[in-house]
């Protein structure tokens, strides 16, 4: 059985309760059982963090690039600026891993310094806007 790593980044354990009409009404313990039941459905072992720290990021697709770890990546407000996480996110798709980046919302359709990412041209695919079908989406791309 394949493992990967869902990676989420700052803010998103405040899911249910921050901005609900952007990220829905879904808590993270949701998201959390939502990716373990589509992981044994798709026959991946899979495994949720969340942190709001960005070294912890890096360390986390670090270890992914050492045990061979596939990853899905919610970077979150990181996804626009943090130049640490893409070159660790770089590591993985160059070790010959996967990355797909994923986001709740669709962030072309929301303020402008948002519509840039500094993680895609690094990633394997991005998917977003289908609010956690993204995340099962990205976990399907990866089978």
């Amino acid at each position: 059985m394949s493992r990967v790593l869902v990676l989420n980044g700052p803010n998103l354990g405040r899911l249910g309760v921050r901005e609900p009409d952007v990220y829905g009404a879904l808590s993270f313990p949701d998201l959390v059982a939502a990716a373990d039941g589509w992981g044994r459905e798709l026959g991946l072992e899979v495994e949720v963090r969340q942190t709001d720290d960005e070294s912890a990021l890096v360390g986390w697709l670090h270890e992914a690039v050492d045990a061979r770890y596939d990853v899905v990546l919610n970077p979150a407000a990181f996804t626009h600026y943090s130049y640490a996480l893409r070159d660790a996110a770089a590591q993985v798709t160059k070790a010959g891993l996967r990355l797909v980046e994923v986001h709740i919302s669709n962030p072309y359709a929301r303020e402008t310094f948002r519509h840039t990412s500094v993680i895609g041209p690094v990633a394997t695919g991005t998917i977003a806007g289908f609010g956690f079908e993204s995340y099962h989406l990205a976990l399907r791309a990866l089978t």
